[in-house]
């Protein structure tokens, strides 16, 4: 359950677990047991947070409000760049003395170009 802040007019903040379909109710006091409104008093902790969540998350807000369209995406990342292209094995290439490439060990039947 998460964390929500209230704000009580005699105590003054409290924070308090409840469940995110309560998360706008007002919450009693534990002090005085007056009913508290919620307010956010604090920032989320983002600078504890792993620097790959950080960019996921501001990712997602990004693309959120103005999703990147295909042309864009085109635009930004040539055909098989390095980021977006999926890790291919490295191929065993042999050259002879002339200078002709043989790849023995993935088609030894076919002939070299």
């Amino acid at each position: 359950m998460p964390v929500y802040e209230y704000l009580c007019d005699a105590c003054g903040p409290f924070t308090d677990f409840r469940p995110m379909a309560e998360c706008d109710d007002p919450q009693v006091c534990p002090q005085c047991a007056e009913m508290a409104p919620r307010v956010i008093l604090t920032a989320p902790a983002f600078a504890c947070m792993p620097a790959e969540r950080r960019t996921a998350h501001a990712t997602n807000e990004r693309s959120r409000h103005a999703p990147q369209t295909v042309a864009e995406y085109k635009a930004k990342h040539a055909a098989g760049c390095g980021c977006c292209s999926p890790k291919k094995s490295p191929r065993l290439m042999t050259k002879s003395k002339s200078g002709a490439k043989g790849f023995p060990t993935a088609r030894p039947w076919m002939i070299s170009h």
